[in-house]
């Protein structure tokens, strides 16, 4: 079986050391490259087409939320996890805008980012558990209540797979649906839902536990 190939993107050159260290001691994956800042993740990206990329969020030239959004412009099959030490709620709704489908503290143990990779790789979200409970209580912007009115169990498929970063398309292939039937489904369940942007998919998500690293 192939390995995981993974990529690392953090502007510490001791933290990727350490995480290659880790890394490469494990039979399902390897790590293909390194990064220490965004545009370089992007560059490197381009070159190792690794499966999961470890992106620190706070970085020179481009942050982590820009070299997430240009990866999954590019190469929307690319998992990309958030690698942090803020524990800022703010932090973990950008990146989960920008196409995050993982959410992992620095101080967090070290089997909690080998869970997120594997996780990511298969297509599961990973939100570390200590801030995917204050995050639901962030508001997205006026008019994006949370409300929890009934959806049907064809838009709770849809909801679930959009909140963990996957674009259309990818739904239609995982639900064996047209596009035009994943787009009405998704529109006609954040009409319910109150919400008009993918983080506020991403909010009820986690207000229902979907994402919960936990």
């Amino acid at each position: 079986m192939s390995k995981l190939r993974v990529l690392l993107a953090d502007d510490h050159s001791l933290v990727r050391s350490g995480m290659r260290a880790m890394i490469d001691t494990l039979p399902d994956m390897e790590v293909v490259g390194e990064a220490a800042d965004g545009a370089a993740a992007v560059r490197e990206a381009a070159l190792t087409r690794p499966d999961v990329v470890v992106m620190d969020v706070s970085m020179p030239v481009m942050n982590g939320v820009e070299a997430t959004s240009e990866l999954r412009r590019r190469w929307p099959d690319v998992r990309v996890i958030a690698l942090t030490a803020h524990e800022d709620r703010g932090y973990l709704q950008q990146m989960l805008a920008a196409g995050a489908i993982g959410f992992v503290l620095k101080r967090a143990a070290a089997e909690n980012l080998i869970r997120a990779i594997r996780d990511a790789a298969a297509g599961r979200a990973y939100v570390d558990a200590s801030v995917a409970g204050p995050a639901i209580t962030a508001q997205d912007g006026p008019g994006e209540p949370l409300t929890d009115d009934a959806l049907s169990e064809r838009e709770v498929d849809i909801l679930r797979l959009v909140a963990e970063g996957l674009s259309n398309n990818e739904v239609a292939a995982r639900l064996h649906l047209d596009l035009a039937t994943v787009e009405s489904g998704r529109l006609a369940a954040m009409t319910k839902l109150g919400v008009k942007s993918r983080v506020g998919i991403v909010r009820y998500a986690l207000h229902k536990g979907w994402l919960t690293g936990a």
